[in-house]
């Protein structure tokens, strides 16, 4: 029987044990801190948890009026601007952490259903491939002890942890990485993020829907730089319009406590103060000591571990996943990789990895969800692509519910009208991106996505909108 050892648990190495499993392999899944990795404990699950709670809040804070709803309650008259509802952080966070453990140990049954065997410890590649081909891992247990596998194939799925600046080493109770913020029993009064990526943006917006006064530190230009730049204008605009402090160009030198406070210089010079404060500052991949240069496994300047399209690095035998690989940081790119590098060594059936029909979403409110080609490609000359945006404001729906904010875009490929990408923001962006993944998927075309029906009124409605107005547009370059 064909030994697989995959160390790391999270989305790369589960989803590849399910496979190997599947396929009559022999397989061992060596983790550390329980099946899901960071993406069920410390990560996806948990912060979507808590933006769930934000995101009630911001609905009910933002539209209540506006539909007609009338809320009772005590409040005296010269303070009805006071918020009618609060949150118990408190609560919220024992159900984020109660839901990440029940992930886990589902996903623990499922594993261990599909005859895999989980060991828990961690991993690390011993010495060079054996005369046989297989490869040996010695996986060490929190008493000390040690145990050598002999593997036909090792994956590598360890994924990333939360990088800290020098000056700012986060201590757990004020200033705070991605991880622990779970650990707190009361709101920020005064949260500043510093990063305005994807954690940095959905923890920021997530928190300032929850009641906290947040301050928002981004080095860049604007929020969310690596998104489609008309999707982080409008989420700009909504922070901002919401309440929200975001300091542009201003880059977080240090973090110190002084009492309980926390105090961020900035590197003009500029001190800004709060009461908590999360760095959101980039991962760093868990490769360090785990024998991978010694075992012949390339790494980039970054420490991630250099892949190819079926997940083998330039060790033979020896495969990667997820985080670690530094490809895109999605649980489903993760996943996708564990599955195809066991598809490849087990020699079933495989596509490689193509990167340009995957989706992803921005987790604030309104979500951002994209796929495929964007606009930074267009722009720059990568592809030649007609662009019809169209705003939510005309969406029968959009008036119905209250949304102000968003819109629906799609790329096709001019002459033939193939899509090639598109982005969502609204509301439940993540859900309505799925239509245009599948044309962009099966090469679909505007018209094809135009001739479907949608249910009226509804927000995919736009979606096809769009499509029409590609269809009638073919000579015009942008919309």
């Amino acid at each position: 029987m064909t030994r697989i050892v995959i160390i790391g648990g999270g989305p790369g190495g589960y989803e590849a044990a399910l496979v190997g499993a599947q396929l009559g392999a022999e397989v061992t899944v060596v983790d550390c801190d329980g099946l899901g990795g960071a993406s069920v404990l410390t990560d996806c699950v948990p912060s979507k948890t808590l933006i769930a709670t934000a995101e009630v809040m911001t609905t009910f804070d933002s539209s209540y009026e506006e539909l007609g709803i009338i809320v009772a309650d005590d409040t005296p008259h010269i303070e009805q601007a006071a918020r009618v509802v609060g949150v118990d952080l408190g609560k919220v966070n024992r159900r984020v952490k109660r839901l990440a453990l029940a992930q886990s140990h589902d996903i623990t049954a499922s594993v261990t259903r599909a005859g895999a065997r989980v060991m828990r410890g961690r991993g690390r590649l011993d010495g060079q491939q054996a005369m046989d081909g297989s490869r040996k891992v010695v996986v060490r247990a929190a008493d000390g002890t040690e145990e050598t596998l002999t593997a036909d194939a090792v994956l590598i799925a360890t994924g990333g942890h939360p990088r800290e600046i020098p000056d700012a080493k986060p201590d757990g109770e004020r200033i705070l990485n991605w991880t622990q913020v779970y650990d707190l029993d009361e709101l920020p009064e005064e949260l500043i993020v510093v990063g305005s990526g994807v954690t940095g943006a959905e923890f920021a917006g997530a928190y300032q829907a929850l009641g906290s006064r947040v301050t928002l530190v981004s080095s860049r230009d604007r929020v969310l730089p690596g998104e489609d730049p008309d999707a982080a204008a409008v989420l700009e605009d909504v922070f901002r319009r919401r309440g929200m402090n975001v300091m542009a160009r201003s880059r977080a030198e240090s973090a110190k406590r002084v009492g309980d406070r926390v105090e961020v210089t900035l590197s003009d010079g500029r001190v800004i103060s709060g009461s908590h404060c999360l760095m959101a500052v980039g991962a760093i991949p868990n490769t360090a000591g785990m024998g991978l240069e010694e075992a012949g496994v390339r790494l980039k300047d970054s420490g991630h571990i250099w892949t190819d399209k079926v997940s083998r690095t330039s060790a033979p035998g020896v495969y990667a996943a997820g985080d670690v690989t530094g490809i895109f940081a999605l649980a489903s790119v993760a996943a996708m990789q564990g599955r195809i590098a066991m598809y490849h060594f087990l020699g079933d059936a495989v596509a490689p990895l193509n990167l340009k029909t995957v989706s992803s979403n921005v987790f604030t409110d309104p979500e951002i969800a994209t796929v495929g080609y964007s606009q930074a490609d267009v722009d720059g000359g990568k592809i030649d692509a007609r662009v019809v945006k169209l705003p939510l404001l005309r969406n029968p729906r959009a008036k119905m519910q209250g949304i102000r904010d968003g819109f629906v875009k799609i790329f096709c490929r001019p002459g033939t009208g193939i899509v090639v990408g598109g982005v969502v923001v609204s509301p439940r962006a993540s859900e309505l991106i799925h239509p245009i993944s599948i044309a962009v998927d099966n090469n679909l075309t505007v018209e094809q996505i135009a001739n479907a029906f949608t249910v009226y009124p509804s927000l995919s409605g736009s979606i096809a909108e769009v499509a029409r107005q590609l269809h009638t547009r073919k000579t015009s370059g942008e919309g």
